[in-house]
């Protein structure tokens, strides 16, 4: 049985000391709930629209001084975590990218996002990559890499046996509509949706769901206007989750 953790956060864009706070908050506060995979949206460091406010000069490669502390708060809690983040490549490119810290405190994957056209301060991610956690075959789907099926396709010939989806995805003109139940039917995966809440410069969050979605239908799903923490059982055997409704924790 895997008891999974969503952070369905309100960052504060640009706000890096702020969000991390809040992150490493909520880390500790899901931890208490013994959770084995803890997950946070996308770009839940910096928030989504930031590059207007504080550009990208402030971009490092990973792991940096903070990434590190959280190997050793994942160690000392016992859980995986997924961290939203943006990072400098060796070359000096910008990444959307989500990186994946054992249980053991060790950074065992990361990927980064290709669908750069909307963050215009980063490039296409090139290479998707599993992350092996416990012999359970993970893919990550940033966001907006769930628009089409390739993406989501190629993580299930690869082996993927659940897609961890952390999103900043609004509703409006440009938000979800279907696509993740729709990429649930194409690969027949579940897929976890990190969602957020809050807003930023154009974009809304307000309504923006946090998801668990297995052939193509919603089985979990919330939405707030404040900071939560979303836990639910996941069965690995039946590949379903154990309870109808997500267990959640307000975060004041």
């Amino acid at each position: 049985m895997l008891r999974v953790a969503l952070l369905h956060l309100l960052p504060v864009a640009g706000a890096i000391e702020y969000n991390q706070n809040l992150i490493e908050k909520s880390i500790i506060r899901a931890a208490e709930k013994k959770v084995d995979w803890i997950i946070t949206p996308e770009l839940a460091v910096s928030g989504l629209q930031f590059s207007g406010r504080i550009g990208t000069d402030w971009i490092t490669k990973q792991p940096d001084e903070w990434m590190t502390k959280l190997f050793t708060l994942a160690k000392s809690l016992n859980t995986y975590l997924f961290i939203g983040c943006p990072e400098k490549s060796e070359k000096g490119d910008l990444y959307n990218s989500v990186f994946v810290i054992s249980k053991d405190g060790n950074l065992i994957g990361s990927q980064r996002k290709f669908t750069s056209y909307i963050d215009d301060w980063s490039t296409s991610g090139m290479v998707n990559e599993l992350i092996e956690m416990e012999h359970v075959n993970i893919g990550v789907l940033i966001c907006a890499d769930a628009y089409t099926k390739e993406i989501a396709e190629d993580l299930r010939d690869k082996g993927a046996k659940i897609v961890v989806a952390p999103s900043s995805w609004g509703p409006g003109m440009y938000g979800p509509n279907g696509e993740w139940e729709q990429r649930s039917i194409d690969t027949g995966l579940p897929l976890f949706v990190c969602n957020r809440t809050g807003e930023d410069e154009t974009v809304s969050f307000w309504e923006a769901e946090s998801l668990v979605i297995k052939n193509g239908k919603r089985i979990l799903s919330h939405k707030s206007t404040q900071s939560a923490i979303l836990i639910f059982e996941w069965d690995l055997e039946s590949m379903d989750v154990t309870a109808s409704d997500f267990d959640v924790d307000f975060l004041v």
